[in-house]
């Protein structure tokens, strides 16, 4: 076995320009994999990052039915008191999973500066948990200086950018907001600006929050309800298992018609930002192909063409008495030696070459966040899947020139100019 190593290496270096130019092909496949692959799983996670970060979450629980009527923000579907407990008993099993949550109740309002009236749709948060949930939501407040976790108190409301613009509103300046309740009735209150937030989505957006406490005096909530409660996992990569072991204890409860009482969504079902990242995985997959067929043509016809030109030494080491899967295995090895030296050397200068990205501090705008710095990284999962990937395919890709060496005719091979 030690000679056949020994062979397939002095085989490799006897045809030093087709074998370099080999390296190159294979090299340069795994280096574009990697670049890219860093690039853009990079990116996606920020992209990913940005959203749930800052009004999404990880995943969200409503009243079932809910999210088919958003639009309307239904207040007869509010989460009460009774139903919360057990939602939060559940959190308390999931401990190891979960990192914060946060209640929310959701509302359509009108919202007048005595002067121009206009509606507004609020989230209604505990700042506290809101900030735990949601960490780079201040990030979006224009010239924010008070604690992250009281970024909204009773009596504030802080302000979409364009609705501020559009009604020439500033922090400091008294509005009204009037709402119907549920059982149809009107009320309003009076709230102070307290801040002006970016739209995520662009200058159509219409969201603003207030204090949960001003949500339920509005509406004339009594009781402790919601209508929207979000999570934050500890470990975004584990969102699929989450998502089924929540949904499989959420729906062990029914409402009175037997029918689940709750309905479970991830971020990817409440953002159309879902089919970007869905996009992005695809391109990477490509890339692994195009990768696939450079390994596999590159190495075939090296193989082919060594076969071909050693027709009369494969037919003397048959003569000999060498046996066709000895022959067999030293093509296969040598072709092994291809795809792992060329793999290993592509490896080394793709991870360099993401630590240089990293170096240039490359910086790029994502909807309204702007210079958001680009940080390349790519796991050791991903890298041992590349490996893989091309070692397999060198095998695979050497395996047909090796098997019609190992089945040459020593008489033909012999008498072969």
């Amino acid at each position: 076995m030690k000679n056949i190593y020994k062979i397939a290496i002095r085989n490799i270096l006897r045809y030093k320009r087709r074998s370099l130019m080999t390296f190159l092909l294979i090299i340069v496949g795994v280096v574009m994999v990697i670049v890219f692959s860093g690039v853009s799983l990079s990116f996606k996670n920020m992209m990913v990052g940005q959203i749930t970060d800052s009004m999404l979450g990880h995943l969200q629980i409503h009243k079932k039915g809910y999210l088919s009527s958003i639009d309307n923000m239904p207040l007869h579907l509010n989460i009460n008191e009774s139903e919360m407990n057990n939602i939060e008993k559940l959190f308390d099993n999931q401990k190891d999973e979960i990192e914060a949550y946060s209640l929310r109740i959701k509302l359509g309002a009108m919202l007048s500066n005595f002067q121009r009236t206009t509606n507004i749709r609020l989230t209604a948060v505990y700042p506290e948990m809101e900030n735990k949930t949601c960490p780079n939501l201040i990030s979006r407040i224009k010239n924010f200086s008070k604690e992250p976790d009281k970024f909204i108190q009773p009596g504030e409301l802080i302000l979409p950018e364009n609705l501020a613009n559009g009604m020439n509103l500033k922090v400091g300046n008294e509005v009204v907001l009037v709402a119907t309740n549920k059982d149809g009735s009107v009320n309003g209150i009076g709230l102070e600006i307290s801040g002006i937030i970016e739209s995520f989505i662009g200058p159509t957006g219409r969201d603003g929050y207030i204090h949960i406490d001003d949500a339920k005096n509005l509406l004339r909530i009594t009781e402790n309800e919601v209508n929207e409660v979000t999570i934050r996992l500890k470990n975004i990569n584990k969102l699929n298992r989450a998502e089924k072991s929540f949904g499989k204890e959420l729906g062990k409860f029914v409402n009175k018609k037997g029918m689940p009482a709750f309905e479970l969504h991830t971020w990817t079902n409440l953002s159309p930002f879902s089919t970007i990242a869905a996009i992005i995985d695809i391109l990477i997959i490509t890339v692994k192909i195009v990768l696939i067929s450079i390994v596999l043509i590159s190495i075939l016809n090296v193989m082919m063409m060594a076969v071909y030109e050693r027709v009369r030494e494969i037919g003397t080491m048959s003569a000999i008495g060498t046996l066709p899967s000895k022959i067999l295995w030293l093509f296969v090895t040598e072709g092994f030696f291809l795809g792992f030296i060329s793999t290993v050397v592509g490896i080394i200068i793709g991870v360099l070459s993401l630590f240089f990205i990293n170096l240039a501090e490359i910086h790029f705008s994502f909807g309204r966040m702007k210079n958001l710095l680009l940080e390349t990284s790519i796991d050791s999962v991903e890298l041992l899947t590349i490996f893989i990937i091309v070692m397999v395919v060198a095998i695979i890709s050497s395996f047909q020139p090796a098997l019609k060496a190992s089945r040459m005719n020593p008489v033909d091979s012999l008498r072969h100019i």
